[in-house]
């Protein structure tokens, strides 16, 4: 760990099939199927875990297939607002960003980075995923809670979304008449007041963003150390997806010194839940964007889990290049 250096069951009455098990506890708390005479009644109920089963799935092709039958002039985007349901395997052709509102987003949908469904379209929203083990499926509550639960998923990958219709804006920084006049101003070579206020208003909230950032990455710390991982792991996450875009140091680097120390930090995580795979990738990541301290590499306990496994010597000596002395 490193610091910062300054089952099936019956199918649900609502979808005209049999009754469901007298125990049966998702009747309401799953989306119904767009074709069910009593949508309109059914209450849709979220709770911070909801038992899934297999059988009551829509997946996206069946939601592709109902929209295509209903509307044949449908372009096959799912409306702003419509939720479907994806259930893939990994690896995943989807990459996610962290929203505004601190939720998960698609920032991109392509086959040939793996697995991935037609229906989903950049700026789409999780709302649930699937647990790292079992059935149970989780409320999307934040960035970082959906991507620990996607990296440490066994088997596939359940995932309900919302389409957003492509709209990207939840993504980008809201236009603000400042910003519309700094725009005018810049176009036109002049440096006006909507400048002077841009760059004061761009100055205060990226220091905000700072401390939010490190006191983040400080509960992080204090979780690992007494021994929460999952709830470090979490955190941890949610430092790399606050990573400021076109970031610029003073070294010329394009990639901050938190979002290195907390890649390398999500490894040790992943290593302490003997997840080997998942923290080698995470190492690997580390090392890419910058993480130079290899002896602390090589010599961390926090990844002794890792370093057991052949694939952590080819990662470590794939980054740390001997010096060879010729003299």
């Amino acid at each position: 760990m490193q610091s910062l250096v300054p089952t099936q069951v019956p199918t649900c009455p609502m979808c005209k099939a049999a009754a469901p098990a007298p125990d049966c506890v998702w009747r309401s708390q799953r989306l119904p199927s767009s074709r069910c005479q009593t949508r309109r009644q059914a209450a849709f109920s979220v709770s911070k875990q909801v038992t899934r089963r297999q059988s009551h799935l829509r997946s996206a092709t069946e939601v592709k297939n109902e929209e295509s039958q209903t509307d044949a002039s449908d372009d096959g985007m799912l409306k702003e607002g419509e939720v479907y349901e994806v259930e893939l395997v990994k690896p995943l052709g989807i990459r996610f960003a962290r929203g505004s509102d601190g939720g998960a987003y698609v920032t991109r949908s392509d086959p040939n980075l793996g697995n991935t469904d037609t229906m989903v379209q950049p700026g789409d929203k999780i709302l649930k995923v699937s647990a790292s083990f079992g059935n149970d499926i989780w409320d999307a509550i934040n960035y970082g809670q959906v991507m620990y639960a996607i990296k440490t998923r066994n088997g596939q990958v359940y995932m309900q979304l919302k389409s957003n219709g492509g709209d990207i804006s939840v993504m980008q920084e809201a236009e603000t008449p400042a910003s519309k006049q700094f725009k005018q101003e810049r176009s036109g070579g002049d440096y006006g007041e909507g400048t002077r206020e841009m760059q004061s208003r761009n100055y205060i909230t990226r220091k905000e963003n700072e401390r939010k950032r490190r006191e983040m990455f400080d509960d992080a710390l204090d979780k690992f150390k007494q021994k929460d991982i999952e709830g470090a792991l979490v955190l941890f996450e949610e430092v790399l997806g606050m990573e400021p875009p076109n970031y610029l140091g003073d070294d010329f680097s394009r990639i901050t010194q938190i979002f290195r120390v907390s890649q390398y930090n999500i490894s040790c995580c992943y290593s302490a839940m003997n997840q080997v795979d998942a923290g080698l990738d995470a190492l690997e990541a580390a090392l890419r964007s910058g993480f130079e301290q290899f002896n602390k590499v090589r010599e961390d306990p926090n990844l002794d889990n890792l370093r057991k496994n052949e694939r952590f010597d080819k990662i470590v000596n794939q980054y740390d290049e001997k010096v060879i002395d010729f003299s």
